[in-house]
């Protein structure tokens, strides 16, 4: 039987790429030399090139310069998101830094730069902790021009127009409550306008130029509960829609005459294309999840991640005018070559108001009852999708023969705004409550052992598998938390600074909303968890500082209940460090497998 290494992909990825402006080649972030390098695949086939070597550092946004020669990327250090800007030549050799001043948030967009690859834009908060200013860099001259943003607004650069007179940026204040801004660039103390303020909160995401600069594409929300993609007219300073279907639209890129754009349509990706005024027919791409699309400036040929149940995340390559698809990498493990990987089936069941309740569900071979793990995803404005989840926990859990459910409670995404904001200000309320009758539904189920299940989840998801082991009333096997809040009110507290509105909009005030956020957080509860339980904690996690663990930790060992609890020095909200994340999860499977064979209840 495989050990849980051997269902490790042979690298992983963050979910950023970028096709070379001679749409040769494809730069990536991928971790195959143990932290996140810049690498480059070549799209005629061959082997990928590395073309950093960040120790302590790893790569999370990348762009190419306009000329292709060179590369500008973000990296933070040990997983702890405070971001420097670095360039690297296509050829290779030693990374210079763009920006200077302390590591802050900056965030890089995917198109950066300005047709002549003078001016760079990105935002930073390296003026304020709490506000998240534009910043175009003029490299020929080292200056910056500076924009700040409306109170309680947060900055995310889209480019720069292709004539040069605009910048585009998202304003978030909510994952539900976002604008488009323009900045005039020839007008020097010009203020970023909100140019889709007449048309009512709601999202409206800012997305790739249109070619002669007479607009942009965006996705908004304004005409469904669902994100469509759409055109805004400069000119006519009005929206039209491109394409609205009945499940969100969440990546569009455009290049030439074309558009594409991908629809998330119960969960699996579905690509769409329209060149001019035709759809174009686009090849069968394998059914899992695109979190990441470039569109080749001729608009032919796109590269795109791609993550599938039963194949790893790869980097691959779509062809729109010879209609082919294929990998550019190859991360498949040596398990999937002696173990048959297993897909999700789609389940529901009523939630208490009536509410259709989505979940995977994953069943190992062989005769039940099987002992359960229930994953909750993270977010919470998230969604578990048919994904090679955990870097193959999932897989070598069922190869062991456990089933897994991974619910869409409330507050996920995927299923219109109104779904996603049943979380906002409640949590611990109707997501738990969602919670109870997920296990109901299990505990009725002839193939699941009602005395064999266990929870597990990272970030939200570990505050929602803490909730349970703590507040519901049900026999747990174990427990598992990764980097879990414990305590809503130190957790708004201590929430990085440019986050003030969206974690008061979202979760909750820390002072007037202090006993609520206290009755709905697990450390509360902490005397009722009897089960054995895992903590695993990032020591740099700028999210859930690593207090929220400590805090449980310290209550279940007073009361002698079993908790291992592993802190991990050089890692932040999740891992950078490959080692780390194998280890992490290997212990994770040896815990979960340990206390849900038979016997064990």
């Amino acid at each position: 039987m495989p050990e849980f290494r051997d269902f490790v992909p042979r690298q992983r990825f963050q979910p950023t790429l970028a096709l070379s402006p001679d749409a040769t080649t494809v730069a990536y972030s991928g971790n195959a030399s143990g932290r996140y390098d810049l690498w480059l695949v070549p799209v005629a086939g061959g082997p990928p090139r590395r073309l950093t070597n960040l120790q302590g550092r790893a790569v999370r946004q990348i762009a190419w310069t306009p000329d292709g020669k060179e590369l500008v990327f973000s990296a933070d250090r040990d997983g702890d998101e405070r971001f420097r800007l670095f360039k690297v030549s296509r050829e290779g050799g030693e990374p210079v830094e763009l920006t200077s001043g302390a590591d802050c948030q900056r965030v890089l967009p995917a198109a950066p730069f300005d047709a002549t690859g003078r001016f760079l834009a990105y935002s930073a908060n390296d003026r304020d902790p709490e506000v998240q200013d534009l910043l175009v860099l003029d490299l020929q001259e080292q200056r910056e021009r500076r924009i700040v943003p409306p109170h309680g607004v947060v900055f995310e650069p889209t480019g720069i127009s292709p004539d040069g007179s605009w910048l585009l940026a998202g304003g978030f204040r909510t994952h539900t409550d976002i604008g488009a801004y323009l900045i005039d660039l020839a007008a020097p103390d010009a203020e970023a306008v909100c140019v889709t303020a007449p048309f009512d909160a709601g999202v409206f995401e800012p997305g790739p130029w249109a070619p002669d600069s007479s607009g942009f594409y965006l996705l908004t929300d304004m005409w469904s509960e669902f994100a469509a993609v759409a055109f805004y007219d400069l000119a006519d300073r009005d929206i039209r829609p491109i394409a609205r279907p009945e499940w969100d639209v969440e990546l569009v890129d455009a290049a030439a005459a074309t558009v594409l754009w991908s629809v998330n349509q119960a969960g699996r990706s579905a690509l769409h294309a329209r060149r001019g005024a035709h759809d174009l027919a686009l090849p069968e791409v394998p059914p899992g999840v695109i979190t990441a699309l470039d569109l080749a400036p001729d608009g032919s040929r796109a590269a795109m991640l791609i993550d599938t149940a039963t194949r790893p995340a790869e980097i691959a390559l779509l062809d729109l005018d010879g209609r082919e698809f294929r990998y550019l990498t190859d991360t498949r493990p040596s398990a999937l070559k002696v173990v048959e990987p297993v897909a999700p089936q789609m389940v529901t069941y009523p939630a208490a108001d009536g509410r259709p309740i989505h979940a995977l569900f994953y069943e190992p071979s062989g005769d039940g009852p099987h002992p359960v793990l229930l994953s909750i995803h993270g977010g919470p404005e998230a969604q578990e999708r048919p994904i090679y989840a955990r870097s193959g926990l999932y897989q070598h859990l069922l190869a062991q023969g456990v089933a897994i459910l991974a619910p869409n409670i409330a507050g996920s995404t995927g299923y219109g705004t109104a779904h996603q904001k049943l979380i906002h200000r409640d949590w611990g309320g109707i997501d738990l409550d969602d919670l109870h009758h997920t296990v109901r539904f299990l505990r009725a189920l002839p193939w699941a052992d009602e005395n064999r299940i266990a929870v597990a989840g990272a970030s939200y998801g570990g505050f929602a598998a803490l909730s349970c082991l703590a507040r519901l009333p049900h026999p747990w096997a174990a427990g598992v938390s990764i980097c879990g809040p414990t305590n809503l009110v130190t957790l708004a507290e201590a929430s990085p600074p440019t986050w003030k509105t969206f974690v008061a909009t979202v979760l909750g005030d820390p002072e007037t909303d202090r006993e609520r956020l206290l009755q709905r957080s697990p450390v509360t509860y902490a005397d009722n968890i009897a089960a054995p339980l895992f903590i695993i904690q990032g020591a740099r996690d700028p999210r859930v500082p690593q207090s929220e663990s400590d805090q449980i930790v310290q209550r279940l060992r007073a009361r002698g209940v079993e908790v291992r609890y592993d802190v991990y020095a050089d890692e932040g909200h999740g891992f950078t460090n490959r080692d780390n994340e194998m280890k992490a999860y290997n212990d994770i499977a040896d815990f979960l497998i340990t206390h849900l064979r038979p016997g064990k209840a």
